[in-house]
């Protein structure tokens, strides 16, 4: 008779702790969402911004005339400024770097003057006015992109 009243606490023990009560969350169920879960909204970090590669060819380079001092036959001092124009849209420069455009004047009586311009936050450039002495009134000045580093 004991070993009857043990075995029908035992049973009776087992079955209390067990319920079959939907009602109440199971600590499984009561758990975070996970990544593997098809119904958690899942979102995809930001990918980096890509920008393209930006060369000498994706320039067109100028010069404008600020000053001219002419001497007769003797040649001209002439004051001359980079006129840059990039080829795509600058909307799609990095904004955050900073391109150093090396750029090369031909026409000084000395040979050809090389000068860096500088284009920030896509559309801010800043450079350094040349001053060329031509052999003639007449010497044509040019001009050619030579280089382009960005950073």
């Amino acid at each position: 008779m004991i070993a009857a009243i043990v075995t029908t606490g035992i049973v009776v023990g087992a079955t209390k702790g067990s319920t079959n009560d939907d009602s109440k969350p199971s600590t499984a169920a009561a758990s975070s969402v996970t990544a593997d879960d098809p119904a958690a909204p899942f979102t995809e970090p930001d990918p980096e911004p890509t920008y393209p590669q930006v060369d000498a060819d994706s320039f067109s380079i100028d010069l404008r005339t600020t000053q001219r001092q002419c001497f007769g036959s003797a040649g001209c001092n002439v004051t001359v400024e980079p006129e840059l124009t990039y080829l795509d849209s600058s909307r799609d420069l990095d904004p955050g770097a900073v391109y150093e455009i090396t750029y090369e004047i031909h026409g000084d009586e000395s040979g050809p003057v090389i000068q860096t311009a500088e284009l920030t936050n896509q559309t801010s450039l800043s450079y350094t006015p040349s001053l060329i002495s031509t052999a003639t009134a007449r010497t044509e000045l040019s001009v050619e992109i030579t280089d382009v580093q960005g950073q």
